[in-house]
């Protein structure tokens, strides 16, 4: 926001690189401050100061808890290269003239700087900000707010080592022992990067009643002030299993659950912490859940090899599907057939478990109005040694 006058007619900053969405440690902030007047005005200086603040605050009953930390200050004294100044370093702008004080600076080196947060009680924010002093009146102020992402590498042996755990639980009804529920839950490693997909291994034992096995990414949000802490917790997304009768036992093997787009972890910041977990849990109806919490860090995306190896094996996938399909040559069309299978017998009977977990999960499966799959638009061949291609039917 510009505190302005009848004098001034624009007072602003700009960056020399406007299209930069973020910065990092070391990176050099530049650009120009802006100033055209209505009438003769003169300025005593125009001071740049660039601020970076974490903060924290909220409410703990009728305690406000407020703590702030400091991770970014820089001031500095700009001046008109073509300008003449008097001899109290003064300039006397004009109206018709457009006025550039250009100014520039380097951010602290990686591992001094936190990423830019916008939080529920806190965040983390910078900008550049820009002070025109005139003699006898008061000073104008512009700003520029500026984003700072510092760069978090995933590629460590630590988190690319396997991590897992194992939970089990004993259910009670109205205090008469129910049976035991446990799970047993593994994944190949805690550090991913935005878009990438999590593989479960998981086993699911069930002495008690109906269960059922899910899992979800959670973030959580950790805020310090006054000696207290506030802690908010947010699930991001989520995956489930089929449910477990007594008795039974359940195995994810490879289950995915994709990590969203969602910030890399913020772990140097003194007041405010942004960490993450897998949540392995089973849903038990009229008793609490039992939970297993993997730590994850999420990374900034681009670093590291595994990125670029994984696009990689995507091409040559998709090279290795255009060239296969470039070797079909097609057939003449079959001709339709009758389709006397009733596929509507394949779906699931079963009933679903009510959730109670914050989603919509009704007691039944409402089947989906069917539709016979249309024919297919060419014949496929099998080939048979020593004998002719046969023609199978695709219905």
């Amino acid at each position: 926001m510009v505190a302005m006058s009848k004098r001034i007619k624009s007072f602003r900053v700009l960056f020399a690189d406007p299209a930069k969405s973020f910065f990092c440690g070391g990176d050099v902030v530049s650009g120009r401050v802006e100033v055209e007047v209505n009438e003769a005005t003169r300025v005593s200086a125009v001071r740049l100061l660039a601020l970076g603040r974490a903060k924290v605050e909220y409410a703990k009953g009728k305690q406000r808890c407020r703590q702030e930390a400091e991770y970014l200050r820089h001031e500095e004294l700009l001046r008109l290269e073509s300008q003449p100044t008097d001899s109290d370093g003064s300039v006397l702008l004009r109206p018709g003239n457009k006025y550039e004080y250009s100014f520039g600076f380097e951010l602290p080196q990686n591992g001094q700087l936190v990423s830019s947060y916008k939080g529920k009680f806190g965040y983390v924010h910078y900008c550049v900000k820009a002070v025109m002093e005139r003699p006898q009146q008061p000073a104008l102020e512009c700003k520029k707010a500026f984003e700072v992402e510092e760069p978090l590498d995933v590629n460590t042996p630590d988190l690319l080592s396997p991590t897992g755990g194992m939970k089990e639980k004993k259910v009670t009804c109205m205090f008469i022992p129910d049976g035991q529920v446990s799970l047993n839950a593994k994944i190949d490693r805690s550090g991913f990067c935005e878009g990438e997909d999590i593989c479960i291994n998981a086993k699911f034992e069930n002495c008690s009643r109906i269960v059922v096995p899910k899992a979800a990414i959670i973030a959580k949000h950790i805020y310090q002030a006054n000696g207290r802490t506030k802690v908010f917790r947010q699930k991001l997304s989520s995956v489930r299993g089929n449910h477990i009768i007594s008795g039974m036992c359940d195995a994810w093997q490879g289950k995915t659950i994709r990590v969203p787009k969602i910030k890399p972890s913020m772990l140097s910041c003194n007041i405010i912490r942004v960490e993450y977990a897998l949540m392995i849990y089973v849903h038990i109806p009229g008793s609490e859940k039992l939970i297993l919490e993997l730590p994850l860090v999420i990374g900034t995306a681009g670093l590291g090899s595994r990125s670029n190896s994984v696009s990689s094996q995507e091409g040559s996938v998709s090279n290795a599907s255009q060239s296969w399909v470039s070797l079909r040559v097609p057939s003449d069309p079959p001709s339709y057939c009758d389709i006397t299978r009733d596929c509507r017998l394949d779906q699931p009977l079963t009933p679903l478990l009510d959730d109670c977990d914050g989603e919509d999960s009704p007691i039944f499966m409402t089947a989906p109005a069917f539709q016979f799959p249309p024919p297919p638009a060419y014949a496929e061949t099998e080939e048979e040694h020593g004998a002719h291609p046969r023609m199978l039917p695709v219905c």
